[in-house]
């Protein structure tokens, strides 16, 4: 990110609509929570239809989770877990940053965090909800999925987020600084700079206590002999700060945060393997003057959207969610994002 997202998040939301019809819609917002400290993600267990989880990126070595409750219309006074080890040096970005709860959640208690460690690290946790109290975690049941290193104190990404496949995708940004010095985007070997596919339900490394997880079938640079990390989905990204799937059709939209001229929406079909997104030899449909691939070339995959910077108050794209609703009528499959 270019600079601190989180007072963007209450400015409201825009419409990629597809007639001018649609745009013309008369939309307001309601404050639904107030008080919260940096708030950065929301989201809520699978059929659960009666709480928000809050996501509050925090300060000094914790992070916290916050519940609002739709009966009473609070956010409870008790977090649902107060997260320590957190690392908020050397950047606004640095921090709790995403969460995300397993499809089987009713029935295992598990959820996922990604947040900043120390030593410009970031790292992947499972929790469990508490046995006796559905409103509260247990500390205690943490366990380390991943850890893995990043250079700079930015463009950490952060969301995480279970597919239709049930495997988690873990954005990462591609370790910061500006222009990617290092080459992580377009490096198949790095972690960094790319949409990550892992399962969450195996463990490919027994002997590891500290890497639990296992490489999903079909991950495109998995292959016996393949230098490219197993756990590389997509690749090519800068900061893909919030993305989505499309629960009726499966797409994954990656709003990738731009650098000096262009914020990009990237959309990831259903079933598409290995996309190569550009960053950074290219910035949106732009050309940087950046290695690491051929500008342009008709093997990367363009944005489906992109808007200049600093144009009406524009700062960072942070992505959104493809409407599938029925109470706002005439809106269906639109994607609405934020910046």
């Amino acid at each position: 990110m270019k600079q601190n997202l989180l007072p963007a998040i209450a400015l409201g939301f825009l419409l990629l609509a597809s007639t001018n019809a649609r745009a013309e819609i008369p939309m307001t917002t309601t404050r639904v929570a107030s008080g919260q400290g940096s708030p950065v993600f929301v989201t809520a267990p699978p059929g659960d239809t009666t709480r928000l989880f809050i996501v509050d990126q925090g300060s000094g070595s914790t992070g916290t989770i916050r519940i609002l409750d739709f009966a009473s219309g609070t956010v409870l006074a008790t977090p649902f877990l107060v997260v320590t080890g957190v690392d908020h040096s050397g950047s606004n970005e640095r921090g709790l940053l995403g969460m995300a709860f397993h499809p089987d959640y009713a029935t295992n208690g598990y959820f996922y965090l990604y947040l900043s460690s120390a030593s410009n690290a970031n790292q992947i946790r499972r929790y469990t909800v508490s046995a006796g109290n559905a409103n509260v975690a247990d500390p205690a049941s943490l366990q380390i999925v991943t850890t893995f290193s990043d250079p700079f104190s930015n463009h950490n990404g952060g969301w995480m987020g279970f597919g239709p496949d049930g495997f988690l995708y873990v954005a990462a940004g591609d370790g910061g600084s500006g222009n990617d010095p290092f080459g992580n985007a377009q490096n198949k070997a790095s972690l960094l700079g790319k949409m990550l596919r892992i399962d969450v339900d195996g463990d490919d490394f027994p002997a590891d206590p500290n890497t639990n997880y296992a490489i999903p079938p079909g991950n495109p640079f998995a292959g016996a002999g393949d230098p490219g990390a197993d756990e590389v989905f997509h690749y090519g990204l800068r900061n893909p700060w919030r993305d989505s799937f499309d629960r009726a059709t499966g797409d994954l939209y990656i709003g990738d945060v731009g650098q000096n001229a262009f914020e990009e929406l990237d959309l990831a079909p259903a079933g598409s393997v290995g996309l190569n997104f550009g960053w950074a030899c290219m910035e949106a449909n732009s050309c940087t003057g950046n290695g690491g691939c051929t500008c342009s070339d008709l093997a990367l995959t363009k944005p489906i959207y992109n808007y200049p910077l600093y144009v009406n108050g524009t700062l960072a794209i942070i992505g959104g969610y493809v409407y599938r609703g029925s109470a706002l009528c005439g809106l269906q499959c639109s994607y609405f994002f934020g910046d």
